[in-house]
């Protein structure tokens, strides 16, 4: 019986189909924790990259020998595959990106930089992570539009009042995180984008962190612009996607120049491709699109609610076991969250959290999370964070509050 047709989340099997998890680490059962950062890859995926470079390793639309023809329909197959994913209206609103990273910029390049003035304001939250900020701030130094920064309360939390009363008639782009990578919040991205549309921005979703936890329907939510990072949704690094509604994709120059992206070159001039190409210049990543196929298959055959489901419950232990240990606060406590724990410890910095917990074979991310803003917010330099996934169970929650005892009893705290 497929995954699908089971009634109960068996997160033991879920975890035979990831070979990475099998090891030791500094001699103790590895303990993967960092998925914040980055995901591990099932079988099905690694098998998927392999099978390419093995069998079909070739380039893709132009070639009509056989290892092209069969590249090119896993590319534009995996294609398929994150428009289901997203439910997509068209497969042409699909673009293959290097990751969140370069969706945003493309966004912010194609979209942003063309359309606004002097005087323009984009809205942005202080939970952002640096990819959903510095884009926007360049885009503003090129056009004169001025950057605004949703406040969040101490809990973690966007003050939905404050960027209500932001909203306005120079309101043009409102780009928000799905889910903090920091903190862990769930925005209310629904809510968000209907206020924006009302005054007529355009609206950009970081989903970088949501994917992976949480269901990302672009139509239900009525995105304008939503990304995602193969990586962190058990897919390879290097690849990702950019969904743009159709009309506004069509209306928008190329980010880059070259081949794959034209539809005829003369000295005189060149004419573009037609979606999603004519955003694809060069040599895509091939394998990190069939790779990131797989494994957002594997995602939908688990299933998305039983995936949330299962990491709320292990969200939930290791809240609990965190928080009960003296001298440690939790930082980002909102009332929903998904998948992350971040954490100080009094008199012990993260850096040094990070390494007694590595020895004893426990992986966590230890900074400022590519959000020092959102660092500056609290008060500190930087938190210790735990973040996990479908694979993660209850007793490693255990083994990460082992290791936190562990911190305690090594700086005697």
């Amino acid at each position: 019986m497929s995954r699908a047709g089971r009634n109960i989340y068996d997160v033991h099997e879920v975890r035979k189909d990831f070979p990475i998890l099998h090891q030791e680490v500094n001699g103790h059962p590895l303990v993967y924790l960092d998925n914040g950062a980055t995901s591990q890859k099932p079988r099905s995926v690694i098998d998927a990259v392999r099978h390419y470079y093995e069998r079909d390793n070739a380039n893709v639309h132009r070639g009509v020998h056989a290892l092209s023809e069969r590249a090119t329909d896993g590319y534009e197959g995996a294609r398929d595959t994150a428009q289901r994913f997203l439910n997509a209206a068209d497969r042409s609103e699909i673009v293959f990106v290097r990751g969140t990273t370069e969706g945003i910029n493309l966004v912010a390049q194609s979209y942003a930089r063309p359309n606004l003035r002097e005087g323009d304001e984009i809205i942005i939250s202080t939970m952002e992570h640096h990819s959903n900020i510095v884009p926007w701030q360049m885009v503003c130094a090129q056009t004169g539009a001025e950057l605004k920064v949703i406040p969040i309360s101490d809990e973690g939390a966007l003050d939905m009042d404050a960027y209500h009363e932001m909203l306005g008639p120079k309101t043009r782009i409102v780009a928000v995180m799905h889910v903090s990578n920091a903190l862990g919040t769930v925005n209310p991205v629904k809510t968000i984008i209907d206020s924006a549309h009302a005054v007529g921005a355009v609206t950009l979703i970081d989903g970088a962190q949501a994917t992976p936890h949480l269901a990302a329907d672009v139509q239900a939510l009525d995105a304008d612009f939503y990304a995602f990072s193969g990586h962190k949704v058990f897919g390879p690094t290097g690849i990702g996607v950019l969904y743009g509604k159709r009309a506004l994709l069509d209306s928008m120059e190329p980010y880059q120049g070259g081949g794959e992206m034209i539809r005829t070159v003369s000295f005189e001039g060149t004419t573009y491709n037609d979606l999603p190409h004519k955003f694809e210049a060069g040599t895509p990543n091939i394998a990190g699109a069939i790779g990131l196929g797989k494994a957002l298959d594997y995602v939908t055959e688990l299933g998305i609610d039983a995936i949330s489901a299962h990491e709320h419950d292990v969200l939930e232990a290791a809240t609990a076991s965190i928080g009960d240990i003296p001298g440690v606060r939790i930082i980002g406590t909102a009332e929903g969250k998904s998948s992350i724990v971040s954490f100080v410890m009094e008199g012990v910095h993260p850096h040094d959290i990070g390494t007694v917990v590595d020895a004893e074979g426990v992986a966590i991310r230890t900074g400022h999370h590519c959000a020092m803003p959102l660092m500056k917010r609290y008060g500190v330099a930087a938190t210790a964070r735990a973040s996990f996934a479908l694979y993660n169970t209850r007793d490693e929650v255990e083994a990460l509050a082992a290791a936190i005892w562990k911190v305690k009893e090594v700086f005697g705290r």
